[in-house]
């Protein structure tokens, strides 16, 4: 009975590779026909650095406000979101092909300089009293960290069992290279939360925006837009979120420059 389990196991590892390697090979001969193309439309380096010196803008952002900015102004939504999606980042630009070592190092200096703006926003409420709101807050972040982790352990059996099933569509989904069992997948959804918390923060008022943070965001939504094409694997998901980014965050700043430099 070990035997067979054993057996089953590796067959179903087999069967993921295998998918996995078909996909990543179709990526790299589309990639390889896009690399035979000249022009900064189709160099893969280009975008790539392009868009981590807009992820570093994005930190340098977090950074600015952390010096020029009050705790007041700090949106607790959007920068919890960052945590998430700078975290799960840092790991795509560190496997994806090419590697990213630029766009890594920016995402986790982007984790602890969006950790240092939430501490800052939670002590300010602490400060005015506002300890339920503070502790409903600890809860949401024990929340998602407690998902995460469980994700993170208990994934790849999940992913085993599917495809093993041979459930059709449904396995060869699970077993993708950019499937939602891999970070392909879900740093793409952590920027589509990122568009979400724009969205939420739509009515917000001016003067609470953050030139230099939605500034980095509108550049970032539009280098990747490309980037994600030219990736291995290819990342529509990550094209798409990067669409939906550059509109929500562009609406923002350019309410914010009406607003300073044109009204007044």
């Amino acid at each position: 009975m070990l035997g067979a389990n054993s057996f089953l196991r590796n067959a179903t590892r087999r069967c993921i590779t295998q998918a996995q390697h078909r996909k990543l090979s179709n990526d790299a001969s589309s990639k390889a026909k896009e690399e035979g193309k000249k022009g900064i439309f189709y160099d893969v380096h280009f975008w790539a650095n392009a868009g981590a010196i807009a992820g570093w803008g994005m930190s340098g952002a977090a950074i600015y406000d952390a010096v020029m900015s009050g705790p007041e102004n700090i949106s607790l939504n959007m920068t919890g979101v960052l945590l998430v999606y700078s975290s799960l980042f840092a790991r795509w630009a560190w496997i994806v092909q090419p590697r990213n070592t630029l766009l890594a190092a920016c995402h986790m200096t982007n984790v602890v300089a969006q950790g240092n703006q939430m501490f800052r926003a939670i002590q300010h409420k602490k400060d005015q009293g506002k300890d339920e709101e503070v502790t409903e807050i600890v809860k949401k972040g024990a929340a998602v960290i407690a998902t995460g982790g469980a994700c993170v352990a208990f994934g790849p059996m999940v992913q085993s069992a599917i495809v093993a099933a041979n459930l059709g569509g449904v396995s060869n989904v699970a077993g993708a290279a950019a499937g939602p069992f891999t970070v392909h997948f879900w740093a793409p959804m952590s920027k589509w939360l990122i568009s979400g918390a724009s969205f939420l923060d739509f009515d917000r008022p001016t003067e609470l925006v953050s030139l230099p943070q939605y500034t980095a965001l509108t550049a970032t939504g539009f280098f990747f837009t490309r980037y994600a094409l030219l990736v291995v694997p290819v990342n529509y998901l990550l094209c798409s979120v990067n669409i939906a980014l550059f509109g929500s965050s562009f609406y923002h700043l350019s309410r914010k420059i009406k607003a300073d430099y044109i009204d007044n």
